[in-house]
This record gives structure tokens, C-alpha cells and sequence, in this order.
């Protein structure tokens, strides 16, 4: 019987343990996050049928699982990291000719779906101009709401790093912001 007050880690090891329906639990608490992480970074479409290969490969690990980390979410937004790069792999052998000028890492097309607001317009090309691994981080925590500790888990980086890398994007990013804002402000004059 499960309870209110099972962690993911109870529940996975449950299931790895004879009690494979227990996992599903875990699905329930984490599909709504998984599918955002997901879809923000492939689309909506995409997302709904990376999610199956992301509770396939959950599942298939589950025996490896850490169960000294009480919640599974660094670990399956992990799995997504790679479903993600798999999935971006793939699409660019698809494109044949096209697939030396795609980017592994489509975070334009990203940047493109954010919201049009002119605060959005500044951010576009400041994240963009981010290196890949802090804008990683840097999305981790501020999208999916990680902490930088589980931001490093999921990148598979010491937390140090993490730390390192999220500061300088952040202040990058108030420098272009900043920058951007006082450029429009002579603009207006």
C-alpha cells in the first residue's frame, strides 16, 4: 500500500523490487514537469513522444537508481537530457544536407517560442549568446525550477560547477539586459 508520504526513491525501489506498479506513482507526480522540459526544448509534439522514451528508460534504470536521493526529478529530466540529444541526433542525420548546418543543440528554435514581450525580445539574443553550458544550467534552474545541485546532477557536473556557471550566465545576462535597456532608453530620447 502506498502512502501520502512515500519519497520517489521508496517507490522506485519498490518497484525495482517486486512491485513494479509502484513506478507509476512516480510517473504521476513527474509527468507534467517531464513533458514541459520536454517540449520547451522540442516542441509540444515532439515532447508527447520523447515522454514514452523518457518512462521507458526510467523504468528500464530504475534498478541503478540512487535511492539515497529522495526526489527523482534531477534523475528523469537526466534521462530526458538524453532522449533530447538522441532525438536531435536523429533529426539531423534526417535532414541529410542540412544536418552539418543544424546545431545539435536547437536552442534558437527555443528561444524563438518564447513569449514576444520586449522583456522576451532582449532575452532572446542574450541567451542565445550564452555558452551552451551555462545557458544548460541556467534554464535547469530557472525553468524547470532546479536547484543548482540538481541542475549539476542532471548535466553530470560537480555542484561547484553548476554554481560557477550558473552566476557568470546570470550576470552576463543582467549585463546585455542592462545594456539593452539603456540603448532603448536613448532610442526614446
Amino acid at each position: 500500500m502506498m502512502s501520502v508520504i512515500d519519497t520517489d526513491a521508496d517507490l522506485i525501489e519498490r518497484s525495482a523490487r517486486g512491485q513494479p506498479e509502484a513506478f507509476v506513482a512516480v510517473v504521476q507526480r513527474h509527468e507534467v514537469a517531464v513533458h514541459g522540459f520536454l517540449a520547451r526544448r522540442a516542441g509540444r509534439q515532439a515532447a508527447d513522444d520523447l515522454l514514452a522514451e523518457v518512462w521507458t528508460r526510467a523504468f528500464a534504470g530504475r534498478i541503478g537508481y540512487d535511492t539515497g536521493r529522495g526526489d527523482a526529478r534531477p534523475w528523469l529530466y537526466g534521462i530526458a537530457r538524453n532522449v533530447l540529444r538522441a532525438h536531435w541526433r536523429a533529426s539531423a542525420r534526417e535532414t541529410c544536407g542540412a544536418a552539418a548546418a543544424r546545431p545539435e543543440d536547437p536552442w534558437d528554435e527555443v528561444i524563438d517560442r518564447l513569449d514576444s514581450a520586449s522583456g522576451a525580445r532582449a532575452l532572446g539574443p542574450a541567451l542565445r549568446a550564452l555558452p551552451t553550458a551555462e545557458r544548460e544550467v541556467l534554464l535547469l534552474v530557472a525553468w524547470e525550477q532546479l536547484t543548482p545541485g540538481e541542475a549539476a546532477a542532471v548535466v553530470g557536473i560537480p555542484q561547484g560547477t553548476a554554481r560557477s556557471r550558473l552566476h557568470r550566465a546570470r550576470a552576463a545576462l543582467r549585463m546585455a539586459l542592462a545594456t539593452t535597456a539603456t540603448d532603448g532608453a536613448e532610442e526614446g530620447t
